[in-house]
Parts: C-alpha cells; sequence; structure tokens
C-alpha cells in the first residue's frame, strides 16, 4: 500500500498521527508545508490518502487541495480544521475534499477517518484497473456492429444516454465505453445499482448526508453524485428507483444542484449520467410507477444492446475469451472446447445472455474433467446428457452434425424422457423430466428404504443450499440480487444462508 502523506507545520499533530498510523501499521510520510507535497507529488508516486491542515505557512491547505485534485481527482483528500475553520472546510467540500477533521480530534476517530480514505483510494485504484484491463467488447455480429458504431458516433458528446436490454447483456461494459471514449474520460466513473440497495438507503448512497442526520450519521459522507464529480455516473436499473426519489433525480439533472440528506447549503456537481434498465420504462410510465418528465430527462439517446440469442455467430469467440480470462483468473492452462460443444451451446438460450455465458466458462475451467471440454463435459441446463440418453445415436461431432443448427432454436433438441408406466391419465405424461429430477427421486426411494425419519428435511436442506449457491454464483456473491432472481425476500435469503451453514 501507497504511504498517507499527512500535511501540518504543527509538530505535535504530525507525531500523533505518525504513531497512530503506524500501530495501525499504515505506512505515512510527514510534510510541514504545503510546497513539500508539491515538490514531492512532481518526484514520486501520489500517496494513498492526504491529510492536510487549512492553515499553513507557504500555501494554504485548500489551495494544495485544488493542485492535488486537478493532478489526481480520485485521490481522497481530508481536511484538517479547528473550529473555527468550519468555512474554510465547507469550500474544502466544494473542492472536492473527502471529509474534513476538526481540531482537537479523537484519534480513535482519526484513524477510523482515514482508514475509510483508504478504502475509497483502493475502490478507486481497483475500477481504474478495471476500467484499464476490461477488454474492448468483443462481436462480429450486425447487431453488435450497430452498438459499437453508436459508442463511436457519442464519443466526443456528454449527452445522457440511456441503455436498454435484457439481463446480462453487458449495460454496465457499455457505459464504461462510454466512459473511456468520452470528454470525461479523466474523471471518475461511478456505478450504482439503484435496484440493489434498499429504498431507506438509496437516498443517502446517491446524495450523501450530514453528520447527524439519521441515527447512526456519525461522520458526513460524499454521495454518488459528488464521488462521480466531473466524470460519469452509471445509473443501473433505473426502472427500479422508488417514486419519491425520481422527483430528487429530475432536480440534480435539471441544473445539476442537490442536498445531501439533513443538509440546508445546495451542493453543485458537473455529472454524465448514464442509465440503465432490462424494463419497458414506457409501460412503467403507463403504470404511473415512473416519472414522464424523468423518462424525457433520460430517454435523450437510446442505445438497445442485443441479447445472446440475437447474435449467436458470437457464442464461439465469446466462450473461448472467457475460457481464457477465467484460466488467467485461476492460474491454470486455459482449456479449449471442441467444436461439437459449440454447437450445443450455439443452441442454449441463454436466458442470462452474456454474463450466464461467462459464468458458464467459470464452471468450465474448474470442473471440466480433461483440457478439451467435450459436450458431455457442458453444464446441466444445456441438456447434452439428457438428450444423448433419450437417443442412442452416434456421438455428435461436426462431421455428423448440420452446422446450420448452430443458430436453431432450442426446441431443435431432441426431447427429453419421461417417467415410465404412468398412467395415461396421469398429468407428467405429458412434461419432460430433466435428470435432476430422476435422481432426486432415486435419492428419495433410497433414503425412503431405510430406517430414517428426516428424508424431507435432508433432501429439502441438500436442494436449498445447491439453489442458493447457485444463486449467488450466478450474481457474483450478491445476496440482494441472488433473492430477486430467486424470488424470495434478502431477509429469507440471509436466514436460509445461516440455517444451511453456507456463510
Amino acid at each position: 500500500m501507497k504511504p498517507i502523506w499527512i500535511v501540518d507545520d504543527d509538530q505535535s499533530i504530525r507525531f500523533v498521527l505518525e504513531k497512530a498510523l503506524l500501530r495501525e501499521q499504515l505506512p505515512s510520510r510527514s510534510f510541514t508545508s504545503a510546497r513539500e507535497v508539491l515538490t514531492a507529488l512532481n518526484e514520486d508516486k501520489a500517496p494513498q490518502v492526504l491529510v492536510s491542515d487549512i492553515r499553513m505557512p507557504g500555501g494554504s491547505g485548500l489551495d494544495l487541495l485544488d493542485k492535488v485534485k486537478a493532478k489526481y481527482p480520485g485521490l481522497p483528500v481530508i481536511i484538517m480544521t479547528a473550529y473555527s475553520d468550519l468555512d474554510s472546510a465547507v469550500s474544502a467540500f466544494q473542492g472536492g475534499a473527502f471529509e474534513y477533521l476538526p481540531k482537537p480530534f479523537d484519534l480513535t476517530k482519526a484513524v477510523e477517518l482515514i482508514r475509510r480514505a483508504v478504502e475509497e483510494s483502493q475502490r478507486e485504484e481497483v475500477a481504474d484497473e478495471a476500467m484499464v484491463e476490461a477488454p474492448e467488447m468483443l462481436g462480429q455480429a450486425p447487431a453488435m456492429q450497430d452498438v459499437f458504431r453508436a459508442i463511436g458516433r457519442l464519443s466526443q458528446s456528454n449527452v445522457t444516454v440511456m441503455i436498454t436490454g435484457e439481463s446480462g447483456t453487458g449495460k454496465e461494459l457499455v457505459a464504461r465505453a462510454l466512459h473511456k471514449h468520452s470528454p470525461r474520460a479523466n474523471g471518475p466513473f461511478v456505478a450504482i445499482n439503484t435496484a440493489a440497495i434498499p429504498k431507506d438507503l438509496l437516498e443517502s448512497e446517491l446524495f450523501g448526508h450530514e453528520r447527524g442526520a439519521f441515527t447512526g450519521a456519525q461522520t458526513m459522507r460524499r454521495g454518488r453524485f459528488e464521488q462521480a464529480d466531473g466524470g460519469t455516473l452509471f445509473l443501473d436499473e433505473i426502472g427500479d428507483m422508488p417514486y419519491d426519489l425520481q422527483t430528487r433525480l429530475l432536480r440534480v439533472l435539471s441544473d445539476g444542484h442537490f442536498y445531501r440528506v439533513g443538509g440546508h447549503s445546495a451542493v453543485k456537481t458537473n455529472v454524465r449520467v448514464i442509465a440503465a434498465t432490462h424494463q419497458d420504462l414506457e409501460q412503467r410510465v403507463k403504470d404511473g410507477v415512473f416519472r414522464e418528465d424523468l423518462f424525457h430527462r433520460l430517454n435523450v439517446i437510446r442505445l438497445r444492446l442485443p441479447n445472446l440469442r440475437e447474435r449467436r455467430e458470437d457464442i464461439p469467440m465469446l466462450t473461448r475469451h472467457f475460457l481464457l480470462q477465467s484460466a488467467r483468473q485461476l492460474g491454470v492452462e486455459p482449456k479449449r472446447i471442441s467444436d461439437a460443444a459449440l454447437v450445443w451451446l450455439g443452441q442454449f438460450a441463454f436466458p442470462g445472455n452474456v454474463r450466464q455465458l461467462e459464468n458458464m466458462c467459470h464452471w468450465l475451467t474448474v470442473m471440466a474433467p480433461a483440457q478439451v471440454i467435450e459436450p458431455k463435459d457442458l453444464p446441466p441446463e444445456v441438456g447434452v446428457s439428457h438428450a444423448v440418453s433419450a437417443v442412442p445415436a452416434a456421438p455428435l461431432t461436426p462431421e455428423n452434425h448440420d452446422p446450420s443448427a448452430a443458430t436453431a432454436t432450442p426446441q431443435a433438441l431432441p426431447d427429453f424422457p419421461v417417467l415410465p408406466d404412468l398412467p395415461a391419465s396421469h398429468a407428467l405424461t405429458a412434461t419432460p423430466v430433466n435428470g435432476w429430477e430422476q435422481a432426486l427421486e432415486a435419492e428419495a426411494s433410497t433414503l425412503l428404504a431405510t430406517d430414517r425419519t428426516d428424508v424431507w428435511d435432508t433432501l429439502t436442506a441438500r436442494f436449498e443450499s445447491r439453489l442458493i449457491h447457485a444463486a449467488l454464483a450466478a450474481t457474483r456473491g450478491r445476496r440482494i440480487d441472488a433473492a430477486q432472481k430467486l424470488g424470495i425476500g434478502r431477509n429469507t435469503i440471509t436466514r436460509k444462508i445461516q440455517e444451511l451453514g453456507l456463510e
């Protein structure tokens, strides 16, 4: 970790902070004036966090803040000030300070504040690395070429963009590309999923809050609009934003001013907004759950992303890319995929779109037994094993498979088997049975043949564990998103994780 720089002409302040940070194993470096800091910035790398006094000989902390922010906009700066300097602290926030530390300060709270600034700085570094390392969007399909052309046309514009498309089509990746190729590329890119944050916390998350604004608000906190000042704010799943917050968002988009929760002074921000949704916003406007004026404010330029079913010709290229990416992340040899396996993937519906394909490639990197992935190695949801068991034909290979089937619909797969020996009137005679259901029935039969009396609880717990595990894998561990996909409440999934020992 890079050191924390402390700037103060008071030796006792520097000494106390240095020792406190040393106890916390946080490296530090001290300066007596703003001039020394500016010289060091020209010679060395930027610090992790800068903690600066306001009143110092040879240049004020506010002047230092302006110069540092001009060169390193993502660097958190904490301004130290006496109580009589709180007016100056307000000016510091306008200049982009992370927080202010009033003198005399409680040492424990000071270290806690610096730790929060370090975490913020590390998050910014990760986001910057992701922006640099993230590959350009992949796709040869005509539908994706239209998207690329649109991004190119918008590259020199600051106009508001609405991205629509099914879940998993890559809306955030497009938003990052729009930011990366815009005049704001050197500013921050801040993303927030409005559907993943509880309603009572979303307002504070967006606009920040003042100290004492509500129970637990021990310090002032900047919201996402302030964090994105000079850059881009990506509002994902905007269709799920609570109606009363839509009014506040409309006001910010209109004049760039807002109030923190519990605040009385307007905050000015310069942010480009990119919104995204998988919902039909026109219908939500008709239903009265989305403001029509906000819809028109956001819907300046609409960019629709195709689902994976509309760009099946991109599946082989995307699959090989994700397999290589997964292998690099896990530090293993990249696996290859056979043409026959690609044919099966080309027939799969991919309701989760590109995100589902990426997760599938992670699964294959870990679970496929050989270096070359064959159809039998594909996940159960693709349906290879079921179809093969139902149709005793020659192995599926590129030689005996019509290449045009790569664009066929999932219904082109052979029918799944059904349970045998059921009465003609039984409802299951017309219902395909998946392999996992047959396995479940077989497992239940085995347990029921014993003296056990907990078969229901045992199998239910195993079923729920697998279901929750799959949902968390699909959402990269985000419990709220997993609960939404499963159709259960946030508290329910938390309780189940605890009960089933999945922590």
